[in-house]
């Protein structure tokens, strides 16, 4: 059965990726998921900012001695929810309806199982991960009542993105944002009572961020029963079959395995920044949120590059995905440009608001950071869109050799470089590796069989 589009809630902002411009479309696709990172992120810098405004330096280190193992859990549920998607954004850009939906249908029944584990597991081994962290004793019971939260509630982290994420397959990347402002203003407003008002410490900045996120899903859902109809399973969806289950846990682990690997690495990076004490990890945790604000152009770019792949593989269009993915290095070029500027010119004022703090070593490591990082934006960028357009051409394997390299990185540097030479380690480790990896993720592609034409379109 061919897919109707009446049924696809294009009506409130869905992209055709498969016709027309190319670049224009992937911008006014992209756009959309661009101002949602942006928020998704202001909201997590609130979090620090007021961690950092109302509890001190001390609290900052706690929840900054979390951050990789943070974005380990959650990239894991957010990159399961991309790949089941990809599956759908192929099927929806064949024009196979029935595949569609029983995509989604199986979809949730690996990312709730999946889920589930992740929570039982979190919970029971958040302490002793901490610990083998090096964490240290003067923080270690505020950043375990943090991340317990976080990962007591994942399943509610990945049911907003896979929602959201399965509205993105069918081109319609702008309802996702509308509910996720909605709920980012709640999570600030819910910021200022949990931690400024009743007290609550870190565990409310916690406590915020989930609500945030589950409202966010609730109000996916409900859009997807009201306006995109064509993502609900019927009772017969639900028998996907062992290929299409097959398919779907295929791409849908392997890029979560190769979020989980690329995060694995900062885990261990984490541990040696910790060991350079709490003035250290707090001023590491404001670059990276810093420098996540600079890079969410790219990275946004990259999401849209990945679904607009899956579409124009499931049509057959080969010449039109290597168009897309070089305009889209032009635009890397142009946004590592303005970054470089950027943080150049403002880093110091930046790292201030961001953490609250004005204490010199603090505010000196952020901003050697991120102005190090700047100069390899671009091909952090050009690393992004490479790996995605790959994922979304339904490669496995490759994009998870290049997190192994990023992983190897990352222990070298950590276990051998940081006990040496500090923070200037840290500084250098991943713009290092981006350049490793963009190399191999380049080579990869444009050898890619289907890219070479030597398999069928």
């Amino acid at each position: 059965m061919k897919v109707d589009r009446n049924k696809t809630g294009g009506q409130a902002g869905a992209v055709d990726l498969i016709h027309g411009p190319i670049m224009k479309n992937l911008l006014i696709f992209m756009l959309p998921i661009l101002v949602s990172y942006i928020f998704q992120q202001l909201y997590n810098a609130v979090d620090t900012a007021i961690v950092g405004h109302y509890l001190g330096e001390q609290s900052l280190a706690a929840v900054g001695a979390n951050v990789a193992i943070f974005d380990l859990m959650v990239m894991f549920a957010q990159s399961l929810g991309n790949g089941l998607c990809i599956v759908v954004s192929r099927a929806f850009g064949a024009g196979d309806e029935e595949k569609l939906r029983k995509s989604v249908a199986g979809s949730l029944v690996i990312g709730v199982a999946t889920t589930l584990v992740m929570t039982v597991l979190s919970l029971f081994g958040l302490g002793p991960l901490l610990r083998a962290l090096g964490t240290p004793e003067a923080i270690y019971a505020e950043a375990l009542s943090y991340i317990r939260i976080i990962g007591g509630w994942i399943v509610v982290m990945f049911a907003y993105n896979l929602f959201s994420s399965l509205l993105r397959a069918i081109g319609n990347s702008a309802m996702s944002l509308v509910f996720l402002i909605i709920s980012s203003v709640l999570n600030v407003i819910l910021d200022l009572i949990l931690v400024a008002g009743v007290g609550m410490g870190v565990r409310g900045a916690a406590a915020a961020t989930v609500i945030a996120q589950g409202i966010s899903a609730v109000l996916c859902v409900g859009y997807i029963l009201a306006r995109a109809r064509i993502l609900i399973p019927n009772r017969e969806d639900w028998n996907c079959g062992k290929a299409l289950m097959a398919e779907l846990a295929g791409q849908g682990y392997a890029m979560a395995f190769m979020g989980s690997v690329v995060n694995v690495g900062s885990v261990i990076l984490q541990s040696g920044i910790n060991s350079l004490g709490a003035t250290v990890i707090a001023g590491h945790t404001t670059a990276r949120k810093l420098f996540m604000l600079c890079a969410l152009p790219n990275i946004s770019m990259g999401m849209a590059i990945s679904t607009f792949v899956s579409q124009n593989k499931g049509a057959g269009q080969r010449e039109r995905i290597i168009r897309g993915v070089w305009e889209s290095y032009v635009y890397d070029l142009v946004c590592g440009l303005f970054t470089i500027v950027m943080l150049f010119l403002f880093a110091d004022e930046l790292a201030v608001l961001i953490s609250g703090s004005t204490n010199p070593e603090l505010i000196g490591n952020t901003v050697a950071y991120v102005r190090f990082a700047a100069v390899f934006s671009g091909v952090l960028g050009v690393l992004h869109q490479t790996r995605l357009a790959l994922q979304g051409l339904g490669a496995k394997f490759t994009p998870l050799v290049s997190s192994f390299i990023e992983l190897f990185g990352k222990c070298i540097f950590a276990w051998s470089l940081v006990p040496r030479m500090g923070y200037r380690a840290v500084i250098l480790c991943e713009p290092l590796i981006w350049c490793v990896m963009a190399v191999h993720l380049l080579f990869a592609f444009f050898t890619n069989p289907y890219i070479r034409g030597r398999t069928p379109e």
